[in-house]
């Protein structure tokens, strides 16, 4: 995970010191990687049985207790389809147009952000989009018509990869029927064009969020209540049915998270505080073990164990 920062001098010396950076450097650390390797071990042992693979499991753990920020990881740079947490970048950029002034706000741009991240609304995340690239959704275009949409597109991909994310791709609207036209014609033949993200990215830019860093601390702060979860909130499946389920039992818990789920996919982006003073960002991903609810919860409850003993 530290070469995700390798540039962050560079960041700083063309941007300032306002673009969004990690200001605290990110060290992988031997005992949390020991206790990442353990976990993801443990869970697939566990859920063997139920079709769970090695390759179908990626995790990414930053400790945030401490000025160095500690990290783990299992498969964390591996680029997986990350559902509805990609909806997380998209809230990322749009603050930081938002604060730079490219985009306008507007009391329906914020009922858009609201929609995508507490609801998951995958219309209000279409809009999103629109707005951060600029582009819409419609009929087929011709092959030059379709490259120069696509360059417009891809500014989120852009936007990330230079400031360090790899093995990513955030150019695609969530779907619940479709794509359609132009968007069909934009994920490839095959779907090579998908999204794609990697658990180490996503804990980075969480982490960042969690930290008062993205852009500005007051746009964070904004961003953190939208992902804030009530783990006995049972109408939100995001609170409940995912990190939120090992949680349940606790009282006091800080639960702010992103989740995604597909037929093949299910995920979860987690920054969790405890009352006994654990501050942890946790985001795992499966694929093909999709209504498997107890793997994910399995992974937190592995690690707020650990987690308590260091």
């Amino acid at each position: 995970m530290s070469r995700f920062f390798s540039k962050i001098g560079v960041f700083i010396a063309l941007f300032g010191a306002t673009f969004p950076v990690m200001a605290k450097p990110l060290v992988p650390d031997p005992p949390l990687q020991k206790l990442v390797s353990s976990a993801a071990q443990t869970t697939l042992e566990k859920f063997a049985a139920k079709g769970l693979k090695a390759e179908n499991l990626a995790i990414t753990l930053i400790d945030l207790r401490q000025k160095t920020l500690k990290s783990g990881s299992f498969h964390g740079a591996q680029p997986i389809y990350p559902a509805s947490v990609v909806k997380l970048f998209y809230l990322a950029h749009i603050q930081r147009q938002l604060e730079d002034g490219t985009l306008k706000d507007s009391p329906e741009l914020q009922r858009g952000l609201k929609d995508m991240i507490v609801d998951s609304t995958n219309d209000a995340t279409g809009y999103i989009l629109d707005c951060l690239t600029q582009t819409t959704s419609g009929p087929e275009l011709s092959p030059d018509e379709l490259k120069a949409w696509g360059e417009k597109r891809d500014i989120v991909n852009r936007f990330f990869r230079d400031l360090g994310y790899e093995n990513l791709n955030v150019n695609q609207k969530t779907w619940n029927e479709g794509p359609y036209g132009r968007e069909r014609q934009f994920l490839g033949p095959n779907y090579e064009n998908r999204n794609k993200l990697t658990t180490d990215g996503t804990a980075r830019l969480l982490a960042e969020i969690a930290l008062g860093q993205w852009v500005s601390e007051e746009r964070s702060h904004e961003m953190m209540e939208l992902l804030k979860r009530d783990v006995q909130n049972k109408s939100d499946s995001q609170a409940t049915d995912f990190s939120g389920l090992a949680l349940q039992e606790m009282a006091g818990v800080k639960l702010y998270s992103k989740a995604g789920w597909t037929s093949t996919a299910r995920h979860d982006a987690a920054y969790i505080e405890t009352p006994q003073g654990q501050r942890f960002v946790l985001v795992v991903f499966t694929t093909g073990v999709a209504n498997e609810k107890e793997i994910i919860p399995t992974v937190v409850r592995l690690f707020l164990e650990g987690l308590s003993a260091n």
